[in-house]
């Protein structure tokens, strides 16, 4: 195992029955660093996380956490904190009595539970709900409560499935903040899964990205956001428009326009082009104007400082812009603009009876 890889998995593979969940997948997590496992329900993304933490037993493949291997050892034996969706608190016991839950199984003394359990309730900021019960917490005092638990025995590794999918928006994002400074703090290798890509792109180090039990792309961030290699990536991550039609020249010609950034597929080839709509530029119609492509403007939404504007293409379909609405200058519904491109990706079309993303 390499020095910096807190955990690996190598060639993961889990059938239940004739249904493979998780598809011979490898990769690592860097120790001191969070990384996320991003996709869409029934990717296999907490099936992974269930196998790391000893939950389910792989059908075929290796597991490690930090140089020891632990494809089939007990969950006792791991040293993992987990902390699951709905925080699967005691609900008869205390804030305090679920922290030193962990503590309490591994016979620490009542001295040194008191002493665990002060320091992370004070990390967590609960020190005054110490002797409440579960019920009479909000949803983000209870995940942090579960957190405090999970981290309570110093696991070797922090596991978290959905950790805030449970949770309204606005909760959500005070916790994400929260939870990125405290492993600031603390700088315990974490390893979470969601579908939600803002929590991955925000909190994440790394991106592990699945779709259908397999890997699909990993990278930075940035990497993940920015040059999307494959088909399913580019159209998950951003909310892209997607714009069909077919390979000319290095170009994806769509209705009378031409695309660049298609060098790579085959020509004649069907293609599909995605664009977020933040990376759609309007302007003045320009016939010479490289990858500009005449639309008409359907409607208009203004959301405060952001404007919505649904566009319709000479071929029929549609796109979105997102655009300040500080930029919006005579632009009404039926005018002519030239919508700017040339940030979109290429990937070659789905073959005819591909199953849908």
């Amino acid at each position: 195992m390499t020095t910096n890889a807190a955990i690996r998995v190598q060639n993961l593979t889990k059938r239940f029955g004739s249904f493979v969940a998780v598809d011979d997948i490898s990769f690592d997590a860097a120790e001191g660093k969070i990384t996320a496992l991003l996709g869409p329900s029934g990717s296999g993304k907490s099936t992974v996380l269930r196998m790391i933490a000893g939950l389910e037993t792989p059908t075929n493949g290796r597991i490690w956490i930090e140089d020891d291997e632990t494809t089939f050892k007990s969950v006792q034996e791991r040293r993992v904190g987990f902390v699951f969706q709905h925080y699967a608190l005691f609900r008869h016991m205390t804030v305090a009595q679920n922290v030193a839950f962990g503590l309490a199984v591994r016979k620490q003394s009542k001295a040194d539970q008191a002493r665990r359990v002060d320091e992370l309730l004070d990390l967590v900021q609960l020190s005054p709900f110490a002797d409440r019960f579960p019920d009479q917490l909000s949803g983000g005092q209870r995940q942090r409560v579960a957190l405090a638990r999970a981290l309570a025995p110093r696991p070797q590794v922090l596991l978290l499935d959905e950790p805030f999918g449970a949770l309204d928006a606005r909760v959500r994002q005070d916790l994400r903040h929260w939870l990125d400074g405290l492993h600031r703090e603390l700088g315990v290798t974490s390893l979470f899964v969601t579908h939600d890509q803002d929590e991955a792109l925000e909190l994440a180090h790394e991106v592990v990205v699945m779709h259908e039990g397999r890997i699909e792309q990993m990278g930075s961030p940035t990497q993940i956001y920015n040059e999307p290699q494959t088909a399913f990536v580019a159209g998950f991550i951003g909310s892209p428009n997607v714009l069909q039609g077919r390979v000319a020249a290095g170009h994806v010609l769509v209705g009378a326009h031409r695309l660049p950034g298609a060098d790579h597929l085959e020509e004649g080839a069907a293609a599909r082009a995605f664009v977020r709509p933040h990376d759609v530029r309007l302007a003045e119609p320009d016939p010479e104007a490289a990858a500009a492509v005449e639309a008409r403007v359907d409607r208009v939404s203004t959301l405060g400082w952001l404007s919505r504007v649904m566009l319709r293409l000479d071929d029929g379909q549609t796109i979105v812009a997102e655009i300040p609405s500080d930029e919006l200058i005579d632009l009404t519904e039926g005018t002519t603009v030239a919508v700017d491109l040339r940030r979109a990706k290429a990937f070659e079309a789905e073959p005819v009876g591909a199953p849908a993303e």
